[in-house]
C-alpha cells in the first residue's frame, strides 16, 4: 500500500495562503523570522521533554538551527534538531488549522495589506509565509524518539493541495526547503540571509548556523551567526534599544516596535529575571480571544522554556503584556496546577504586576501622548483591574482616563488626579454619569445643575464603566458619586436659589407633582420636584444603592434576568412643559403629557421604549392640540 497521499487544505488554510501571498509583498523577508521562530520552538520543546526522557536526544545532544542556500538549485533551507513531528502532527499542524483563533484571525482582516500582514504569526500561521517567496515548499520531519522509517515528507505549491508521504530520515527534527520564485533571487545570498538573521532572530537562544563563505560561495564548515544566548540574561548595559525591539518582534510576531519595556533581575530568597513589554497596539490574540486564551508571558526555568503561563504570572487585566519570566528556583517538572499553588509563583506574579504598573505610571507621567495611545488600546482591559485587584485598586485608578464636561470632546484624557486638582470650592465628591454613548452622557439631564454651577462631571460611556464604577467607591479620600443616584449635595456647590424661595416653589408645585404621580401609577416609584434640572423638563434617578438603568440594559441584552427597582421621576417645575401640564384640564391629555414626560426622560438617558409607536401618537396628538 502506498504511503503517499494527496490532500486538500482545509478551507481556512486556503484563505490564509491567499492572504499571505497577496498581503505580505512589502514584508516578504519575514518568512525567515517565522521559520526560525518555529525551529526555535521545536528545540525548546525537545529540551523540555528531554529533561524527563534524555533518550530523546540520542547521540545528537546539540540543539541548533541551520540556514543554507543553493544558488544553482534556487533553494533556501531551514532545519532544526528539535522535537520534529509525526505524520498525524504534520496533517494537524500544517494541513489544517483547527483552532478558533484562525476564524477570529480571518474575521479580523481589514483589506489593508500592511495592517493585515502584522497578524501573520500571531495566530500560528507563520509557516505559510514561506509561500510569499517560494513556488514550492518541501518539509521533511521526524519526531524525536521515532525510528528512521517514520520520517515524513510534506510538499505543496500552496495552490490548494499538498502531498504527504513516509520517508526514511536518519536524523530527528524538521527541515523546510523553499524552492524560490523566479523574482526572489535576493535570498540566494549568504550576506542577505545573515542580515535577516541579525535583524529578526539574533536573540533566539539556540545557535543559528550558516556555512562560511569562500569566494562568495558556501564552504563546507559552519559558523554561528546569532548571539545564541537569551537576551534577558545579558547585562542591561550591553543592550541597546534595537536589541530589545528585535527580541520583542521575535517574541510577539509583531511588525511594530513595543511602546515600552522593563528588564529586571531579582536576587534574594529566590532569583528570577523579568523582561516585560507593553505593545504599541493591542495584540490580536490577547484582546480578541478573550480572557481564557492568554499567551502573553513565557515561563523559563534556568533558560529552559516551560510553558506560556500568563494566567499564573499576570492577572487577566494585564493580558496584553508580552515578555518572559526566567526563574532559578522553580522545579523543571512544574505544571499549571503546581504553579497555581506555588508560593514562589505568587511572588513572581506580584512582581510582574508591580513592574507593569510602574512602567505604565512612568509612561503616563513622562509621555502623555504615548499614554493616550496606550489607553485607547488597553483602557477597557485595565478597567477590569478595579474589580479584580483590590490590593492595587488605587494604583490602577490613577491610570484611568475619562472624558469629562471639561475635557477634549469624547477623548478620554482626564485622570482622577486632574479632576481632584480642579474640584470646585465646597465640592466633596467626584461626580460621574454613565450612559450608552458619549453623546448621551454629555447630554444627560442629570448633570445640568452641576454643569450650570461649573462643576466638572466625568462622562463614562464604555460598556464596562458601570460595572467598574461599582467597585471604585473612593479615590484619594474622595467619594465617587453617580449623578443619577441619590442626592448630590447641590447646596454646597456655588450659587443656588434662596432656600425659602425654593421651599415655597416646591410647596406650590406639590399638587402638580401628586397629579403626575397619580397618572403614572406604578410605572415609577415616586415623582418629586427636581433640584438637579435647569433645562430639561424631567429626568430619571435612582436611590444610591440601586443598579443604574444603563447597567440594567446591558444585563438584559446579555440575557440576564434583572429584578431592578423602579426609578424616581424628577420634574423641573420651572419648565414650560410642566406649566402646560398644570394648566391642562383634560384628563386624557394630562395623562398623555405625564407619559411623554416619563418617556422623554427614559430616552434622554439612553433607554428604549416598550411601545415607540404609542409614544409617537401621543406626541403627535399633543402637537396638534
Amino acid at each position: 500500500m502506498s504511503t503517499t497521499e494527496t490532500r486538500r487544505f482545509a478551507a481556512e488554510v486556503d484563505q490564509v495562503l491567499h492572504l499571505v501571498t497577496h498581503a505580505l509583498y512589502s514584508h516578504k523577508e519575514i518568512f525567515l523570522r517565522e521559520l526560525a521562530s518555529n525551529a526555535s520552538d521545536a528545540c525548546d520543546k525537545l529540551r523540555f521533554e528531554s529533561i524527563a526522557r534524555p533518550e530523546l536526544l540520542g547521540d545528537d545532544p546539540d540543539l541548533r538551527i541551520e540556514v543554507e542556500y543553493d544558488a544553482e538549485a534556487r533553494t533556501v533551507t531551514i532545519r532544526d534538531s528539535g522535537i520534529g513531528m509525526s505524520r498525524d502532527e504534520v496533517v494537524e499542524n500544517i494541513g489544517t488549522i483547527a483552532r478558533s483563533g484562525t476564524k477570529r484571525f480571518l474575521e479580523s482582516l481589514s483589506g489593508d495589506a500592511r495592517a493585515d500582514s502584522r497578524l501573520i504569526g500571531q495566530f500560528g500561521v507563520g509557516f505559510y509565509s514561506a509561500f510569499v517567496v517560494a513556488e514550492r515548499v518541501v518539509l521533511r520531519t521526524r519526531r524525536a524518539g521515532a525510528p528512521e522509517a517514520e520520517g515524513v515528507r510534506w510538499e505543496s505549491t500552496g495552490s490548494g493541495e499538498y502531498t504527504i508521504a513516509d520517508e526514511v530520515l536518519p536524523r530527528r527534527g524538521t527541515e523546510v526547503v523553499l524552492h524560490l520564485k523566479p523574482d526572489e533571487s535576493e535570498f540566494l545570498s549568504g550576506w542577505r540571509l545573515r542580515s535577516l538573521v541579525s535583524k529578526y532572530s539574533d536573540h533566539i537562544g539556540f545557535p543559528i548556523r550558516m556555512r562560511r563563505e569562500e569566494d562568495g560561495k558556501p564552504a563546507a564548515d559552519w559558523e554561528t551567526v546569532n548571539h545564541a544566548s537569551a537576551l534577558w540574561t545579558r547585562p542591561k548595559s550591553e543592550l541597546k534599544d534595537d536589541d530589545y525591539q528585535g527580541f520583542y518582534k521575535n517574541l510577539s510576531h509583531d511588525f511594530q516596535d513595543a511602546a515600552a519595556w522593563t528588564h529586571n533581575r531579582v536576587e534574594g530568597n529566590q532569583g528570577y529575571t523579568l523582561l516585560l513589554y507593553v505593545p504599541a497596539k493591542a495584540p490580536w490574540d490577547a484582546m480578541f480571544s478573550g480572557r481564557e486564551e492568554r499567551r502573553g508571558l513565557k515561563l523559563y526555568i534556568r533558560r529552559v522554556f516551560i510553558m506560556d503561563a500568563s494566567e499564573q504570572l499576570l492577572p487577566a487585566y494585564l493580558r496584553f503584556v508580552r515578555g518572559v519570566v526566567d526563574s532559578d528556583d522553580l522545579p523543571l517538572n512544574v505544571s499549571r496546577e503546581i504553579l497555581q499553588e506555588n508560593r514562589l509563583v505568587s511572588q513572581i506574579r506580584a512582581a510582574c504586576t508591580k513592574r507593569t504598573l510602574d512602567l505604565l505610571d512612568r509612561i503616563a507621567a513622562d509621555d502623555k501622548d504615548k499614554y493616550a495611545g496606550l489607553w485607547k488600546e488597553f483602557g477597557n482591559v485595565l478597567k477590569e483591574g478595579i474589580a479584580e485587584d483590590h490590593g492595587n485598586r488605587e494604583r490602577i485608578a490613577k491610570l484611568l482616563r475619562f472624558a469629562s464636561t471639561k475635557g477634549d470632546g469624547a477623548a478620554q484624557t482626564v485622570s482622577l488626579d486632574d479632576y481632584v486638582a480642579r474640584m470646585a470650592p465646597g465640592q466633596e465628591a467626584i461626580y460621574f454619569v454613565t450612559a450608552d454613548s458619549f453623546a448621551a452622557a454629555k447630554g444627560s439631564p442629570q448633570i445640568e445643575a452641576l454643569v450650570a454651577r461649573g462643576v466638572e462631571v466625568l462622562l463614562l460611556s464604555d460598556r464596562i464603566d458601570e460595572w467598574m464604577s461599582s467597585y471604585l467607591s473612593t479615590y484619594g479620600g474622595k467619594p465617587l458619586q453617580h449623578v443619577g443616584k441619590g442626592e448630590i449635595g447641590l447646596d454646597k456647590l456655588g450659587p443656588a436659589p434662596d432656600a425659602a424661595e425654593r421651599e415655597a416653589a416646591e410647596k406650590a408645585g406639590a399638587p402638580l407633582v401628586e397629579r403626575i404621580k397619580g397618572l403614572l401609577g406604578d410605572r415609577v416609584s415616586d415623582v418629586r420636584a427636581s433640584r438637579r434640572l435647569t433645562e430639561s423638563p424631567a429626568c430619571l434617578v435612582l436611590d444610591r444603592g440601586d443598579m443604574a438603568m444603563h447597567m440594567q440594559r446591558l444585563l438584559k441584552q446579555a440575557g440576564h434576568a434583572v429584578d431592578a427597582a423602579k426609578p424616581v421621576l424628577e420634574v423641573n417645575l420651572a419648565h414650560p412643559l410642566l406649566k402646560r401640564f398644570d394648566a391642562e384640564a383634560d384628563d386624557a391629555r394630562a395623562g398623555d403629557l405625564a407619559l411623554v414626560l416619563l418617556e422623554q426622560a427614559l430616552l434622554a438617558e439612553g433607554g428604549q421604549l416598550e411601545d415607540p409607536a404609542a409614544y409617537v401618537r401621543r406626541v403627535n396628538a399633543l402637537l396638534a392640540a
